[in-house]
C-alpha cells in the first residue's frame, strides 16, 4: 500500500500508455465475455436431446416425378411395405419432416375454443402408427395410435384429426395441473377438438434457430398419411445394421420405382449427420469465437509486456537509485505488480460496464439471452490474473537491476 502514492503519480506521467492499456483490457473483457457466453449457448444447443433414439436411424428424402400430389399415397405406402421387409430394417415411417431436419410445419394451439390467442405454439409431425418404435420415442402415458385411426392427406388439406399424441413439454403448457391425457386440444383456428390419447416424454422441433427455442420441445404427432409426391422417410435398422441399410434402402426405393428423385447430397442420411450437419453453424461460430477469445487474450498479455518492458527500461535509473536507498528486489518487484494491478483494475471496471452494455445490444439485436454476471466475474478473475502474469517477466527484470549497474547507467 505504501507504493500506491508514488505509482499514481508514475501513472500521471505516462497517461497516453495506461489509457490505453486500461482500454485494451476493457475491451479485450467485453469482447471475451459475450464470446464465451455464445460459445456457451452454442455447445448447450448442440448438444440438446431430440427425444429420439438417434442411433441405428437413417433418414431419406424422396420425390416422386410426374406424379399427381394428390396421388402419390399409394406409391408411399407400397415404399413403406418395401422398406419394412428389407432385412435389416427394424421398423420406418414416412414423415412430413422430423428433428433437425430444418423445415417443418408449426402453428399454434389452444384448449378452450373460444379463445383468441393461442396458448402455446407446437410444431406438427403427421406420420402413422409406426412412428414411436421408429423414432424411438418414450410413451410416458396414454397409447399409441390405431391403424384404423390413420387417414390419408393431401398436403393442402389436411383434415382436423380426431386424436393426437403430444410431447410432455406441450401437454404441461397447455394443462398445467398435470392432467393432459384424455383432454382436447384445438389446432390452429379449428374448432373442433382433438383428443389427446399419448403423451411422450420428449420430441424436438425440426428446427434450431434461436427463434425455436422458446418452443423447442413442443411437438405434435397426428395420425396423418401424407400423399404428396415429396416425403421424408425415416428408417431404423436393426442393432449393428445401419451402414448396409443405408446402402440397400435407397436402392430398394429406387428399384420400386425408378420414377423420382433422391438427392445425392442429403438425399440418404444417417441420424449422426443430421444431427453432425444440423449444428455445423454453431460449431462453427463457437470455434470462431475461440479463436477470437484467444487471439485478444493473446495481444493483450503482449501489450502489458510490452508496456512495461518499455517502463522498465525507461526507469533504470530511477530503479537503480531505489536499489541505492535501500528498496530489496522484492520492493521493486512489488512495484511492478502493483502499479499493474491498478491498470487492470481500471481496464475490468471498465470492461465490465461494456459487457453488460454489449449484451444488452446483442438481445435488443438478435434475441439472444442475458448474459449471467458469472461470466463477467469470471472474466475479471481472469484478465487480471492474465495481467499480472504478463508483468511478471519485465517486473522481475527490473528487480535483477543492481545499484552499480544503475549508477554507471547515470
Amino acid at each position: 500500500m505504501m507504493h500506491i502514492k508514488p505509482i499514481l503519480a508514475a501513472l500521471r506521467r505516462h497517461k497516453a500508455g495506461t489509457i490505453l492499456i486500461a482500454m485494451q483490457i476493457a475491451l479485450t473483457l467485453a469482447i471475451v465475455c459475450n464470446a464465451l457466453f455464445i460459445i456457451s449457448q452454442r455447445l448447450e444447443r448442440v448438444h440438446r436431446p431430440t427425444g429420439l433414439v438417434e442411433g441405428d436411424l437413417m433418414a431419406i428424402q424422396s420425390r416422386f416425378v410426374g406424379v399427381d400430389e394428390a396421388k402419390a399415397g399409394p406409391l408411399i405406402k407400397a415404399d413403406l411395405a418395401a422398406l419394412r421387409q428389407l432385412p435389416g430394417v427394424q421398423d420406418a415411417i414416412a414423415i412430413n419432416s422430423y428433428p433437425l431436419r430444418g423445415g417443418g410445419w408449426s402453428t399454434g394451439v389452444r384448449t378452450d375454443v373460444d379463445a383468441k390467442d393461442s396458448k402455446g405454439h407446437t410444431t406438427q409431425y403427421f406420420a402413422d402408427e409406426h412412428t414411436l418404435p421408429t423414432m424411438g420415442l418414450r410413451l410416458v402415458e396414454g397409447r399409441n395410435f390405431r391403424s384404423d385411426e390413420i387417414i390419408e392427406a393431401d398436403p393442402q388439406g389436411v383434415p382436423d384429426p380426431a386424436v393426437v399424441i403430444v410431447s410432455k413439454a406441450l401437454a404441461d403448457q397447455m394443462y398445467p395441473d398435470g392432467h393432459a391425457l384424455s383432454k382436447p386440444i384445438y389446432i390452429g383456428d379449428t374448432k373442433k377438438p382433438a383428443t389427446i390419447i399419448g403423451i411422450v416424454e420428449r420430441l424436438g422441433v425440426p428446427w434450431n434457430a434461436s427463434w425455436s427455442d422458446k418452443f423447442y420441445e413442443n411437438s405434435l404427432i397426428q395420425p396423418v398419411q401424407m400423399t404428396g409426391a415429396a416425403t421424408n422417410y425415416l428408417i431404423r435398422a436393426k442393432p449393428g445394421q445401419l451402414a448396409d441399410v443405408l446402402k440397400a434402402a435407397p436402392a430398394m426405393l429406387i428399384k420400386t420405382n425408378r420414377m423420382r428423385v433422391i438427392s445425392s447430397e442429403r438425399g440418404v442420411r444417417s441420424f449422426a449427420q443430421v444431427r453432425e450437419e444440423a449444428y455445423k453453424g454453431d460449431r462453427g461460430m463457437a470455434l470462431l469465437m475461440g479463436v477470437v477469445c484467444l487471439v485478444l487474450l493473446a495481444i493483450t498479455a503482449a501489450g502489458i509486456v510490452g508496456l512495461t518492458s518499455f517502463w522498465v527500461g525507461q526507469r533504470r535509473k530511477q530503479i537503480g537509485v531505489r536499489r541505492a536507498l535501500g528498496a530489496t528486489k522484492g520492493d521493486i518487484l512489488n512495484y511492478f505488480l502493483t502499479e499493474n494491478l491498478l491498470i487492470g483494475v481500471a481496464g475490468v471496471v471498465i470492461g465490465a460496464l461494456l459487457a453488460i452494455g454489449m449484451n444488452l445490444w446483442l438481445v435488443t439485436q438478435f434475441e439472444m439471452a442475458r448474459l449471467s454476471l458469472t461470466y463477467v466475474l469470471a472474466g475479471v478473475i481472469a484478465l487480471l490474473l492474465l495481467g499480472q502474469g504478463a508483468v511478471l517477466a519485465p517486473a522481475m527484470r527490473a528487480s535483477r537491476v543492481s545499484p552499480v549497474e544503475a549508477t554507471r547507467s547515470v
